[in-house]
């Protein structure tokens, strides 16, 4: 049975399902030249992509249990960023943020991907939230970084952005790093051994 449409809470923020009323804060947010380049939203943004998000794609996403899509923003109503939760694979979920221009640099996305990625674990029994972000957006890596995700390597020609294909990085938080009891047992590689000596 997939998760009702609900809405969390942090400590400034509350993250909460997208509707109608959102509809123009996303299409001017999706404006900012750093949001269509980094992302995968269409390029042009057109007020059609928005309304076509927000009424269609993301409610689909939480009804199929797919993908879970939270508006984030201020508790007085102004929007700072879109979130979503994907699912990869069993336990695998994917982490995905955008942020308002005139709200970056408070800490807010890190607060919501934390916020997030703690429901996740929670409440969807996932194992392991992944991030991925095309190599160069250092923005997005700074959030993940500082939300505790662990970098894991460079994936070579696996994001498709707008036709073409990027490298991208990957890092990944697990339950343990936030001191949540993981829902299958976890058995880490041990350290790796030294190489002979010739």
């Amino acid at each position: 049975m997939e998760p009702e449409p609900l809405t969390l809470t942090s400590a400034r923020l509350v993250l909460r399902p997208l509707d109608q009323r959102d509809t123009d804060a996303v299409y001017t947010a999706a404006q900012d030249p750093d949001v269509q380049r980094w992302t995968t939203i269409p390029s042009p943004y057109l007020h059609e992509h928005a309304r076509n998000f927000v009424e269609v794609l993301a409610p689909e996403g939480w009804a199929t249990g797919s993908m879970f899509t939270f508006g984030v923003f201020l508790p007085d109503g102004p929007l700072t960023g879109v979130l979503s939760l994907t699912m990869r694979a069993l336990g695998t979920a994917e982490v995905g943020f955008w942020a308002v221009k005139e709200h970056r640099g408070h800490g807010y996305t890190t607060e919501a991907a934390l916020t997030a990625s703690r429901w996740a674990f929670t409440g969807l029994g996932v194992d392991r939230v992944e991030w991925r972000a095309e190599v160069g957006n250092h923005a997005s890596r700074t959030v993940a970084e500082k939300a505790g995700f662990t970098l894991e390597g460079t994936l070579r020609s696996a994001v498709d952005n707008k036709g073409v294909r990027r490298d991208c990085w990957l890092a990944a938080l697990l339950p343990s790093d936030l001191g949540l009891p993981s829902t299958t047992p976890y058995l880490p590689a041990p350290p790796a051994a030294a190489p002979p000596a010739n």
